[in-house]
């Protein structure tokens, strides 16, 4: 089974081209494929090579201005196996709002909600009907679904030819998907603080932009060179105020169980695992603050630290260093509250608690 991020792309996938008569023009593509089990079976090398032609598209130019500037955005969601075997989406009209937002922000043509909606549900439903789905196994109940299965999809954009300096006037959203599981290793949950800076006020920090990932990347593989799981990034100007993970939103309880995330500024992805979290700690009946947290504030009156996100889930932070000092949270030990979020989150994503939000979406 798929653990952490892979690039076994599963058969259907989506394009969608923006015409120029002002439309979107729609297609699924059926990709080579075998049945799960002979893929499985197959030799290492004849697989990758299957596996390669699917990740192969002739529609879509090499020289353009997303291969040669970062001119796009993505997204990423996830469809959970339930005990009926049904798969449900976890807020995928969220998803759509805000890559409808990101690509209004890179001045493309924004593709519309309704149609991501039905474009990720349409994908995720034909690969189900090929068996390209992982099975509901009752194991994951035993740690709260943390190392549970699901399938990953990954809506994107793509450019028109272009090799100047420009915006899309033309682009493509495609959507694939593929088998993913835990995205942190086992092992260390350590953050260290990067002295690098992710995202500058009037940038595109609050897009789910490809060009901001190149920092995240940097800083993580840094991170974890030195023996941590996560990097975390401080405001561009005081570098003194917490933003972010590598690619997710950070919490920190407070000693009087209040819940503080940075706001949503210009710098910060709105994350939906992030909203997600917010609501489930106010019907908790806990009181929420999204501000501005200073190092110095969360060093001396944290006491749990977590990231979330759709890769990340709920992931508790034992410790963070910034430069020598370095400030264990919760005897480096996954907090109440924080296990909570988790458990909460991770019950209605499989099923195992009430939906009371209608936040999980069949794909039929």
């Amino acid at each position: 089974m798929a653990k952490g991020f892979t690039l076994s792309i599963y058969p259907w996938v989506y394009l969608a081209k923006y015409t120029s008569e002002g439309k979107w023009q729609e297609d699924y593509v059926e990709k080579p494929h075998l049945s799960p089990e002979e893929e499985a079976n197959l030799p290492e090398e004849t697989r990758n090579q299957l596996v390669g032609q699917r990740n192969s598209f002739k529609e879509l130019p090499l020289v353009n201005y997303t291969t040669q500037y970062g001119m796009g955005c993505f997204e990423g969601l996830k469809a959970f196996p339930q005990k009926d075997g049904s798969l449900k989406l976890f807020r995928p009209e969220e998803n759509g709002k805000r890559m409808h937002s990101s690509m209004k922000g890179l001045m493309m043509p924004a593709f519309p909600p309704e149609l991501f909606v039905q474009a990720v549900k349409n994908v995720v439903a034909k690969n189900s009907a090929l068996g390209f789905t992982p099975a509901y196994d009752s194991e994951w109940e035993k740690d709260n679904f943390i190392y549970a299965h699901s399938v990953y999809v990954r809506p994107f954009t793509y450019t028109e030819p272009g090799i100047g300096v420009n915006i899309s006037h033309n682009p493509w959203v495609v959507i694939i998907s593929t088998g993913v599981g835990s995205y942190f290793s086992v092992g260390t949950s350590k953050a260290i603080i990067s002295k690098r800076i992710r995202a500058n006020p009037g940038g595109t920090g609050w897009i789910k932009c490809n060009a901001n990932y190149v920092t995240s990347a940097l800083a993580k593989k840094e991170a974890e060179a030195n023996g941590y799981m996560e990097a975390i990034f401080l405001d561009a100007k005081e570098h003194k105020y917490f933003e972010e993970g590598s690619s997710c939103n950070i919490f920190f309880v407070l000693k009087n169980d209040t819940v503080v995330t940075p706001a949503l500024e210009d710098t910060i992805l709105p994350g939906i695992t992030r909203k997600s979290v917010l609501q489930i700690a106010r019907d908790r009946g806990l009181k929420t603050e999204e501000r501005k947290i200073s190092v110095e504030e969360a060093f001396s009156e944290a006491k749990e630290v977590f990231v979330t996100g759709t890769a990340a889930g709920v992931t508790y932070i034992e410790s963070i260093t910034m430069d020598d000092k370095t400030v264990t949270f919760g005897n480096g030990k996954m907090g109440e509250l924080t296990r909570y979020f988790l458990k909460t989150l991770k019950g209605i994503q499989y099923g195992a608690i009430e939906d009371k939000y209608g936040w999980m979406v069949p794909c039929e």
